[in-house]
C-alpha cells in the first residue's frame, strides 16, 4: 500500500448531530454521505426526552472533506439540527498502549453530581478513558453503567483490584453502590449465581423465628449476632443455638416456613437469571427442614443447608448433617460450578455475614448484600439497597430487558 493510500485509510472524521428528534434524520445523514468514498467505523444514537444525539465515526479521503462538510451542513440546516465534525489523521498517531475494557456500575436511590464526579475522577487517576455512559435502570434505583478502557502495564488483576479499592471509598463517601467487572463476552456467558439464605434471599434469620416459637429468642439472637460479626466460630454457635431449640414441636417448622418473607426483588432476580440461561443456587447455614419448600417454589437449581434432627415429633437440639460453615459454603459453590461445567471465574456469590466470606472470596464476583463491614471489605462489590434484583444491573442486565422478558410469559 502506498503512503498516500495509507493516509487516506487512516484519516477519520467524527460527526455529531444533535437537536429535536424527528423521523428521517438517520436516513438523511447517510444519504448525504453516500456519494463519497466513506466507510462507517462506529455509530451510536440515543434519544433522551425527545432530544437526539447521533454520532458517526467515518474514514474518508481528505480531498473530500470540504464537499462532505458542505453536504452535511445543508442536510442539518434542513432538519434544524446542530452539526459538528472533527478530523484526525491516525497515521501520525504513536499510541500503542495496551488497554483493557472494564464495566463500572453505579446504583443510587438519589443520584447526585458529586457521585458521578468522584467516579469519573478515580477512573481518570488510573489513566482510564470513559468510552460510553448509559442508564440501565431508572427505578426503583437509578443504575448508570460506564464502559471504560484502562491502560495495563502489569497484571490485569492488580489494575482491577486498584480501581475497586478506589471506588469502594467513593461508594462510602457518596452513599452509593459501585461495582467493577471485566468487559468482554464473558459478562453475558452462562453463570452460576449462589446466594446465602438468611438476610439475603429472605429478610429474616430462620433460627430466630424458631427461637421465638421456643421462647428462647433473646438468647439465640445474642449468639447469632456474635457469629455473624465473626466474633464466634460459626459451627460452635450453631450447635449452641440449636441446643436451645430442644423439645420444640415439629409443627413449628411448618409455621416458620409460612412466616418467611422474601427480600424485595428475590423472585425477579431468580426468574430473570433462569430466563437468561443462568443457574441459581442457595447455600445456607439455616435448616433444610424449613426452607426447602420455598426453594422448590422458586425453582432453585441447587441448594444445601443443615438438617435439624427430629425424634418422636420433637427437635432433639442437634443437627443430623455436616454443618454448613463458611468452608462448606465455598465448597458447595465449587461443586455447583463443576456440575454445571462453569469456571469459578463465571460464578457470583452473594451474602451478608462472616459465614459467607469464603464463597464470596472464591467466586468470580463476590457481592456483599446489606452486609457486615468485614464482608464488604472482602467482596468485589457491595449493595446497600433493599432490592435483591439490583444484582442484575451489576451483571449488565437492564430494567428494560427484565420487563421485556416478563412480557413474553
Amino acid at each position: 500500500m502506498s503512503p498516500t493510500q495509507d493516509s487516506k485509510t487512516a484519516f477519520t472524521g467524527l460527526i455529531l448531530l444533535s437537536g429535536i428528534d424527528k423521523p428521517g434524520v438517520t436516513e438523511g445523514l447517510f444519504a448525504a454521505l453516500s456519494p463519497f468514498s466513506v466507510t462507517i467505523q462506529d455509530l451510536e444514537q440515543v434519544v433522551i426526552r425527545g432530544r437526539l444525539i447521533l454520532t458517526a465515526l467515518i474514514t474518508l479521503d481528505p480531498a473530500h472533506v470540504s464537499a462532505i462538510e458542505a453536504d452535511i451542513t445543508t442536510f442539518a440546516e434542513g432538519v434544524d439540527l446542530d452539526f459538528a465534525i472533527d478530523y484526525v489523521d491516525l497515521s501520525i498517531s504513536n499510541s500503542l498502549e495496551k488497554r483493557i475494557s472494564l464495566h463500572v456500575v453505579l446504583l443510587s436511590a438519589k443520584l447526585l453530581p458529586t457521585a458521578l464526579s468522584a467516579v469519573a475522577g478515580e477512573i481518570a487517576l488510573v489513566g482510564g478513558n470513559i468510552d460510553r455512559i448509559r442508564r440501565t435502570a431508572s427505578y426503583p434505583l437509578t443504575a448508570i453503567e460506564f464502559d471504560i478502557s484502562v491502560p495495563v502495564s502489569g497484571e490485569i488483576d492488580s489494575v482491577l483490584a486498584n480501581l475497586r479499592r478506589a471506588l469502594a471509598q467513593v461508594a462510602i463517601d457518596n452513599s452509593v453502590d459501585l461495582a467493577v467487572e471485566m468487559g468482554g463476552l464473558t459478562r453475558r456467558a452462562k453463570r452460576v449465581v449462589m446466594l446465602d439464605m438468611d438476610s439475603t434471599l429472605i429478610q429474616q434469620e430462620v433460627i430466630d423465628l424458631l427461637a421465638a416459637k421456643a421462647g428462647v429468642e433473646d438468647q439465640v439472637k445474642e449468639i447469632t449476632a456474635s457469629a455473624m460479626a465473626g466474633n464466634l466460630d460459626f459451627s460452635e454457635s450453631l450447635l449452641a443455638r440449636v441446643k436451645l431449640l430442644e423439645g420444640l414441636d415439629v409443627g413449628a417448622l411448618d409455621e416458620v416456613a409460612h412466616e418467611i418473607v422474601l427480600t424485595p426483588g428475590a423472585r425477579t432476580l431468580i426468574r430473570t437469571l433462569h430466563r437468561l440461561g443462568h443457574k441459581v443456587g442457595v447455600v445456607s447455614g439455616g435448616f433444610i427442614n424449613v426452607i426447602e419448600p420455598l426453594l422448590k417454589d422458586l425453582h432453585v437449581d441447587f441448594y444445601r443447608a443443615n438438617t435439624l434432627e427430629i425424634s418422636e415429633g420433637k427437635l432433639t437440639g442437634s443437627v443430623s448433617s455436616s454443618i454448613i460453615d463458611r468452608a462448606a459454603k465455598a465448597q458447595a459453590l465449587r461443586e455447583f460450578a463443576e456440575n454445571e461445567g462453569v469456571q469459578l471465574s463465571q460464578t457470583i456469590a452473594i451474602g451478608d455475614g462472616a459465614n459467607d466470606l469464603d464463597m464470596i472470596e472464591v467466586a468470580g464476583m463476590g457481592i456483599a448484600f446489606n452486609a457486615k463491614p468485614s464482608v464488604k471489605a472482602a467482596a468485589d462489590s457491595a449493595l446497600n439497597t433493599p432490592y435483591l434484583d439490583s444484582v442484575l444491573y451489576l451483571m449488565g442486565i437492564t430494567r428494560e430487558e427484565i420487563e421485556r422478558a416478563d412480557e413474553k410469559i
